[in-house]
């Protein structure tokens, strides 16, 4: 068995408004997953201390990381990242289509990894789409094409982890369960456990879709004083067996 946890950190400014990277770390390893996707990191950036937040939380939980910058200005840089101590291959890391003149939209990345896990090559792509239904209709659509999902080497055993910005009843939801499992809804799990705000969860934004070859064992959102505080969003936590 295995574990994935999908987290937002909010660049380690909790609810309390203090910038606390280790209080983040601090939230995952007490759950010890094999696999970490977070989003909203800042690296190098002015407002949280110049710190390279990918990297940070990855050497408190002793792991590598692939990071990928979906906004980057001059020498700052804010996006995702994929973490694991388990031996892992960069497939992919670039940016999500936006829409061309429409201000205040932020740019959207995602980031693939192939991580070696039980005898299995587990494809894991994290990301963090847009707040306009619009563009993450075009993000889904995105991740579903040859470029990412849709390759020939996006065949096997694959996880899609991320803050989507979209309930289930959204058509970016329901572009992306044509491809994958949500897997809340593979295990069965009801009601299902939401994960934002993270001091009175609400709405279910942060999502874990699975491919054939994944069976969901468990699926759990702490709800501790540390993970309320942390960041505005839970974690998601996702335990899975791969198949075949």
């Amino acid at each position: 068995m295995a574990r994935i946890v999908t987290y937002n950190v909010h660049r380690c400014v909790g609810t309390d408004r203090r910038l606390d990277v280790a209080r983040v770390a601090a939230v995952i390893a007490e759950h010890e997953p094999d696999i970490v996707c977070l989003q909203e990191l800042d690296v190098g950036r002015a407002r949280t201390g110049h710190v390279d937040q990918a990297a940070a939380i990855a050497r408190e939980l002793s792991m590598g990381f692939r990071f990928n910058a979906a906004m980057r200005i001059e020498a700052e840089e804010y996006g995702d990242a994929i973490l694991t101590a388990h031996p892992e291959k960069l497939i992919r890391a670039g940016h999500l289509p936006t829409i061309r003149g429409v201000p205040g939209l932020e740019p959207r990345g995602a980031v693939w990894a192939a991580i070696e896990i039980g005898g299995h090559t587990l494809n894991v792509v994290t990301t963090h789409l847009g707040l306009v239904p619009r563009e993450q209709r075009l993000q889904a659509a995105a991740l579903l094409s040859k470029d990412w999902l849709g390759h020939p080497d996006a065949t096997g055993p694959t996880l899609l982890a991320g803050d989507f910005n979209a309930t289930s009843i959204t058509r970016p939801y329901q572009t992306l369960v044509r491809r994958l499992a949500d897997c809340q809804r593979a295990f069965g799990q009801k009601p299902t456990l939401k994960t934002f705000p993270s001091g009175f969860p609400a709405i279910r934004i942060d999502h874990v879709f699975i491919s054939p070859h994944i069976r969901v064992t468990g699926v759990s959102v702490p709800f501790s004083p540390l993970a309320r505080v942390a960041s505005d969003h839970l974690p998601l936590i996702v335990d899975f067996e791969i198949e075949g």
